[in-house]
């Protein structure tokens, strides 16, 4: 079974390549820059990216992991043209134009798909990385919003699993981490899991504005996702362990996988 990665060398997709492997699937990984991919010896690398699908990338695929970017209705055209037979998305629990329409394309090709929508990436909290080695203080608005971070190995796990095996064709899968924790307990946790005390000291949204450093638009959408998770805390959802037979990996062992990167 050869099944193409798109996004291969992202936070997710790696992950989804190395699993896949360790599952004996064959994998081609579609990449901008191959010599820079620094992906296993045995996968297949394929130069290419979603805004240009070729026919070629799709040659000899059975599935394919498929990311939001490009235009999705010419992608799994091509795909199902190859004889790709069932496609698995990586789209978001938030709601946007660009995962619904490549849902929407996936869903009215015709072939097997099942949807993966993940909400807070834990990977984000890498963001308080250089507050944390500089300071040991992260320093954000809205402390008390309530977040449900998810391991990027737990997304990458639900997405081979439904690459790999059967009984997820039109499933929708909603992914959250296994705790809600306030931006304070977070902080908390990645000093547990590091050995070190973090501290969090509460700015106001014009004074982390000042100190950001990206577009207006960006600073607007984080601060609306952190003051509707004040209001109203993110859920924590089963599905990961329902899927997978195990939990999901808490904040704490997500740090403990990636104490390098605060040290």
């Amino acid at each position: 079974m050869r099944i193409l990665v798109t996004g291969a060398t992202g936070t997710v997709g790696r992950h989804v390549v190395d699993q896949l492997l360790t599952a004996g699937a064959q994998v081609r990984a579609l990449t901008r820059n191959p010599e820079t991919a620094a992906l296993p010896r045995t996968v297949e690398l394929h130069q290419g990216d979603l805004d240009s699908p070729t026919p070629e990338m799709f040659d000899g695929v059975d599935r394919m992991y498929l990311l939001a970017l490009g235009d999705p209705k010419l992608s799994t055209d091509l795909a199902k043209q190859a004889g790709v037979q069932r496609i698995v998305t990586l789209t978001s629990a938030a709601e946007d134009e660009t995962y619904q329409a490549t849902e929407r394309a996936v869903e009215n090709s015709g072939l097997e798909w099942t949807h993966v929508r993940p909400g807070m990436f834990a990977a984000n909290l890498l963001d308080w990385a250089e507050d944390i080695k500089t300071s040991k203080v992260v320093k954000e608005p809205y402390a008390n919003a309530r977040q449900t971070p998810i391991h990027e190995q737990d997304i990458a796990a639900v997405a081979a699993t439904a690459l790999l095996f059967d009984g997820h064709n039109g499933q929708t899968y909603t992914l959250s981490g296994p705790e809600s924790l306030t931006k304070k307990e977070q902080a908390e946790a990645i000093g547990d899991a590091i050995g070190i005390p973090i501290g969090f000291q509460e700015l106001t949204p014009d004074e982390w504005r000042a100190t950001f450093g990206a577009p207006d638009f960006v600073a607007d959408w984080l601060l609306d996702i952190w003051q509707q998770a004040t209001e109203t805390p993110e859920p924590v959802l089963s599905t990961v362990e329902d899927v997978l037979g195990r939990p999901a990996r808490t904040v704490r062992e997500w740090a403990a996988d990636h104490v390098g990167d605060f040290r």
